[in-house]
């Protein structure tokens, strides 16, 4: 490819050199630098990439491309082209489109933004989509997947170069759409800066992601998440949200709007709540746009608003409406509201929630379900903020009937103090916990000690695999301690619990 051909979407002046020159590579990062490939110099939180630009063109780069006002070596060879523009993350993601020939344009794209509610609905509208055939990709917070492969996510929303490198490998595949989050930072980033969505979607807004390192106040934050609906053709957004017209604001696209009032296009009646033998979950009708009854093996309302929005977006892909209601009744997404089945007699469920936000809107909703009582085992993070753990440690003995803390990811901090933080501010509320170091140990006692009609909340780690202490991630799925747990809860001779027993 031609360098003139890798910049014919930018601005730019050529500050030395030619256009005319074959690239063989683009990247951000001054390690993966290859033989004359094009590197783009980033200003970024911790570093700035115009400080590596000596290193950079000592490996023989065909170009560089650099951000105005930014300090430069001061020697540059002759046969390195350099090219200044305004802004090089907006520059790194046009080039990366056009490296990889433009993969967007030869894929359905789907957007989703909000602060709740992402991850689920990326893998129901996936689920939908896939079991009427229609191929579909998947970048998020917990995975990236191509056809059979799934890659484990770094970032809700990756770099642009890596965006268009995971398209162009879709397409490869032969996949036909694709569903990713898109968060805030994405945004503001310019990470998805060029693409031009199907359908964007917002989900819901919140405070949150204020802070030094990433929006400096929620007018930013909400700012962010509504660029995206000024780059798709079709805005589905949650009509019952108090943001939605801000977030609408300046769109450039059509919109339709989901939720639970009648002037929604698209809204859920009638919705009743069900907890029994084990199961909890919800049943209403889907009606506006579709007529249809939805049954859900998920908790809350936020799962009605996640199932809406996938309803909303996939009926735009032509699926077939019994496929669509099968697939949504079933749907699983690891660490989000994900029920583990251990007995008949009360429910056991694992969810991400590691903030007093996210634990608050989990506990809320399982309390309105009734249970005889409602057990909440969480953890805090070590080596972060010390009010996650005062402010977890109330919302527990607000809204559970009983608290077991354990450890979460103690990283370089004992766990100990940390349990002793969260049950400074947890006794000020109630007496009713338990303190329990072991994550293993915790769990075990919690299945141990079900009640019939108890719904139990393991919090804090989700899709997480591993444990991280004093430096290293040890393997660690809460799938397994509960596995683990069942089994030897039975081998001591406790009665009615039944892991991975059919439905």
């Amino acid at each position: 490819m031609l360098l003139a051909e890798l910049i014919e979407k930018l601005d730019y002046e050529v500050k030395q050199g030619k256009l005319s020159v074959e690239v063989a590579g683009l990247t951000s990062d001054s390690r993966n630098v290859v033989n004359h490939g094009v590197f783009v110099a980033i200003v970024g939180a911790k570093s700035d990439g115009h400080d590596y630009l000596e290193h950079v063109i000592e490996k023989n780069v065909a170009a560089v491309i650099v951000q105005r006002g930014s300090k430069l070596p001061e020697h540059i060879s002759d046969n390195v082209t350099v090219i200044v523009t305004e802004n090089t993350r907006l520059a790194l993601a046009y080039m990366a489109a056009a490296y990889y020939k433009y993969p967007a344009k030869q894929l359905f794209t789907i957007g989703i933004t909000g602060t709740k509610g992402k991850t689920t609905t990326t893998y129901m509208i996936k689920n939908v989509l896939e079991a009427c055939g229609i191929k579909t990709g998947l970048i998020g917070t917990i995975e990236t997947i191509i056809g059979d492969e799934s890659i484990p996510a770094s970032n809700t929303t990756p770099e642009s170069i890596k965006i268009h490198e995971t398209f162009a490998k879709m397409v490869e595949k032969g996949i036909k759409a694709v569903v990713m989050e898109v968060s805030s930072q994405g945004l503001k980033l310019d990470r998805t800066a060029g693409i031009e969505f199907d359908i964007g979607v917002f989900t819901n807004l919140e405070p949150d992601h204020i802070g030094p390192n990433e929006h400096e106040s929620f007018e930013d934050y909400l700012y962010c998440k509504s660029l995206l609906f000024k780059q798709c053709k079709l805005g589905i957004v949650n009509g019952d949200d108090k943001h939605t017209e801000q977030i609408l604001d300046g769109a450039l696209c059509e919109v339709e709007r989901y939720g639970l009032q009648n002037t929604c296009d698209l809204y859920a009646q009638n919705i009743n709540l069900f907890h029994e033998n084990g199961k909890i979950g919800l049943n209403y009708e889907c009606k506006g746009l579709m007529d249809i009854p939805i049954h859900l093996n998920l908790p809350g309302k936020f799962s009605v608003y996640n199932s809406l929005c996938a309803i909303a977006v996939t009926r735009h892909l032509g699926v077939n409406t019994d496929t669509l209601t099968e697939v949504i009744k079933d749907v699983k997404v690891k660490g989000r509201v994900e029920l583990v089945k251990v007995s008949e007699n009360f429910s056991l469920m694992i969810d991400y929630a590691h903030n007093a936000m996210s634990l608050k809107s989990i506990l809320t909703t399982l309390r309105e379900y009734k249970p005889n009582r409602l057990v909440c085992l969480f953890g805090c993070g070590g080596n972060r903020s010390k009010d996650r753990r005062y402010e977890m440690g109330k919302v527990s003995g607000e809204l559970a009937d009983f608290t077991i803390i354990t450890s979460d990811n103690p990283r370089f901090e004992k766990p100990e103090m940390i349990i002793k933080d969260i049950e400074s501010s947890l006794s000020k509320v109630t007496d009713s916990y338990i303190t329990i170091i072991d994550r293993a140990e915790a769990i075990k006692y919690a299945i141990g000690s079900g009640k019939p009609g108890d719904i139990i909340i393991i919090a804090g780690k989700g899709h997480e695999d591993y444990q991280e202490i004093e430096g290293v991630k040890y393997p660690m799925d809460e799938r397994t301690l509960v596995a683990d747990a069942v089994k030897q809860l039975k081998d001591e001779g406790v009665q009615g619990l039944c892991l991975g027993m059919e439905d």
